[in-house]
């Protein structure tokens, strides 16, 4: 006797195609070229751990008992810590500070951790990091694409997404719009959830946190704000992160994630704690990442480039003023590959994103070849 399978909705029928498997045919093209690929088009490390981590990391490596979902109350401290000493960020509980398992896992979930659904409006950057718009079709919620508060007009959002500096257009808010937002938020009962993973890497302009007093006053209330470790402690293949604010938030999510096991490995956390209580490996990165800017801009302007925003971060928000496919292909001819705008919503049609996470060698070829 047999039964059928029930076929049920696959949750990927509701997400978008993976936007790195529309660019294989312009990568092959790109690889095809006499001097190599140059890869500037994924925002990965790809300079060393620093020693210093990497003896954490092996100090722990024999412990087999589970970790806690909360993390070890030393992470935690040297967290509190970090964006004070770093960021000037103050008032920060050392309970309200949850490590994750990289922030992209977070931001993918967290729609669906704070319990949002159908009948919940998510707002997310007009040109925005995927993820964002992945959280919000994984938890079935309506999204709105709006960088002004104005578009909203009479909706109550239920989550705001900020992500200052921005991926990928390296623009940074400013304290007096970051402050018109909390206002917002907290008029309309709204929480905001600030990605700042390039919050350490700001050239043009200083960034500041969605926690910064000058912000939100001291008051973490509806606010989590969002910080990787990946980019100035080259920790991406540790996947490593934390999420912090508003105690009672922080609170939630943790219960959540204890009940799903949702736990940053032990090894991970020591490590973690090490980059976080340690600035000069992250200044001696911001420094490579600085030099590296300095040469792709000015071969990018020699080219004929214009260069918007891009006042931080790990990216040239570029443009030859033609459909951004049209230069993925003008670069791929000089074995270049970027990330086409229009990964990040209809406002980016006309822009690609280059970016700074490639080595010496292979930056100084893109530059030579532009």
């Amino acid at each position: 006797m047999s039964t059928e399978v029930t076929h049920r909705p696959r949750v990927s029928a509701a997400l978008p195609d993976f936007p790195w498997d529309t660019i294989a045919s312009v990568k092959a093209k790109a690889a095809a070229h006499p001097g190599g690929l140059v890869d500037l088009s994924v925002g990965t490390p790809v300079d060393p751990v620093d020693p210093l981590i990497r003896a954490a990391l092996g100090a722990v490596a024999e412990v087999p008992g589970y970790p806690t979902t909360h993390g070890t109350p030393e992470l935690r401290a040297a967290a509190v810590a970090a964006l004070a000493r770093r960021f000037g960020i103050t008032g920060v509980a050392e309970s309200a500070v949850l490590p994750v398992i990289g922030t992209k896992e977070l931001i993918a979930g967290l729609p669906r951790l704070l319990g949002l659904g159908s009948a919940d409006l998510v707002v997310i950057p007009e040109i925005a990091y995927p993820t964002y718009e992945v959280g919000g079709l994984l938890a079935g919620t309506r999204i709105l694409r709006a960088d002004g508060l104005t578009r909203l007009g009479p909706e109550n959002p239920a989550l705001i997404y900020l992500n200052s500096p921005s991926n990928p257009t390296g623009k940074v808010l400013g304290v007096e719009h970051l402050r018109k937002v909390v206002s917002f938020a907290r008029e309309r009962g709204a929480i905001v959830a600030s990605d700042e993973c390039y919050l350490g890497l700001a050239w043009d302009e200083p960034a500041v946190s969605i926690l910064d007093p000058r912000v939100c006053e001291g008051d973490h209330t509806g606010l989590l704000a969002v910080h990787s470790l990946s980019k100035t402690s080259n920790l991406a293949s540790y996947r490593a992160g934390f999420v912090t604010g508003d105690p009672e938030l922080v609170a939630e999510l943790l219960e959540v994630r204890k009940h799903s096991g949702m736990m940053v490995p032990f090894p991970i956390q020591a490590a973690m704690t090490a980059a976080l209580a340690d600035d000069e490996h992250e200044a001696a990165q911001r420094e490579r990442y600085r030099a590296r800017r300095e040469i792709l801009r000015s071969a990018l302007l020699g080219a004929g480039f214009r260069i918007d925003n891009s006042e931080a971060g790990l990216y040239l928000w570029s443009t030859r003023d033609e459909p951004c496919r049209d230069t993925l292909d003008w670069l791929a001819d000089r074995g270049i590959l970027a990330a086409p705008g229009d990964f990040y919503g209809p406002a980016g049609a006309r822009h690609v994103r280059i970016a700074l996470t490639a080595t010496d060698e292979r930056i100084a070829a893109a530059a030579e070849r532009l």
